[in-house]
């Protein structure tokens, strides 16, 4: 009698499982036909227009452009240089991710002190995250060129994988804990493996990304950001080395991979 009811109760919890993983199969094929529908008319595209109208206009101290910006492929050249970020700079003497670089731009072509460029760079619609995202939009179509083979660079991206893998806060996590594995997600978000170089190159080609959770448009630097503080770390600053580190590694796992950006994320 026992065994009839043991097995009646795993039949009835596989049962109920299988409504569940249909469930959710059911959830994640109606979050992709939504994704689907907007890319024709993804809200992120407002923001390239302002980044664009950001770049062309002459602001600051100086009143002057960014359309001499050296993004790492010459003064004014923006065509693929996203694809080719983040990069050491010898005026600089640093590697810097595109956020970092704009700020620089801001600073010795227009005049603003960095701390005014860089001054309300989480919120909605903020001018960094606008020039991120006409500066990505530019790169639409061309393979990610990162390969980390200047010293520093390589150096760069080896603090970023040391630091994927470190454990910190008082929930011991790291960015291993959630993307080092595959077919694992949280609620209905899936998260990439990022060992595997496939998925890593699915993931960081579509970012700068409209997160319609947030209807805002989010920057990779952004997001690394954000889930450090979601795993109860410290708070990474904005443009700091560490950030950076982590860019140039998960860069360089998704070299090769054909930019899509913005994307559309949940």
């Amino acid at each position: 009698m026992k065994r009839v009811v043991i097995v009646g109760l795993a039949a009835a919890l596989l049962g109920v499982g299988a409504i569940a993983i249909g469930q959710d199969n059911a959830a994640l094929e109606g979050i992709a036909k939504y994704r689907e529908m907007l890319k024709d008319g993804n809200p992120a595209d407002l923001m390239e227009l302002r980044g664009a109208a950001l770049w062309t206009t002459p602001r600051g101290p100086r009143h002057a452009t960014l359309e001499a910006c050296d993004l790492g492929l010459g003064p004014g050249v923006v065509d693929g240089a996203y694809a080719r970020l983040p990069r050491w700079f010898d005026d600089t003497g640093r590697v810097q991710d595109v956020e970092s670089r704009l700020v620089t731009c801001m600073v010795t072509l227009q005049g603003f002190r960095a701390e005014d460029a860089m001054r309300d760079w989480y919120r909605p619609a903020s001018d960094l995250e606008a020039l991120v995202t006409y500066v990505a939009v530019q790169s639409q179509g061309q393979p990610i060129d990162a390969p980390a083979t200047h010293p520093r660079e390589a150096e760069m991206a080896a603090i970023g994988e040391v630091l994927f893998f470190r454990r910190a806060g008082p929930l011991d996590f790291s960015c291993a804990t959630c993307h080092s594995q595959r077919d694992r997600r949280i609620r209905l978000q899936e998260l990439p493996d990022f060992l595997d170089p496939a998925e890593a190159r699915a993931s960081i080609t579509t970012w700068p990304a409209y997160r319609v959770s947030q209807s805002n448009v989010w920057t990779m630097e952004r997001r690394l950001i954000d889930c450090i503080r979601q795993m109860r770390a410290p708070d990474a600053d904005f443009g700091s080395d560490a950030i950076i580190a982590l860019e140039t590694w998960l860069q360089k796992q998704a070299t090769g991979g054909v930019l899509s950006s913005p994307g559309i994320k949940r």
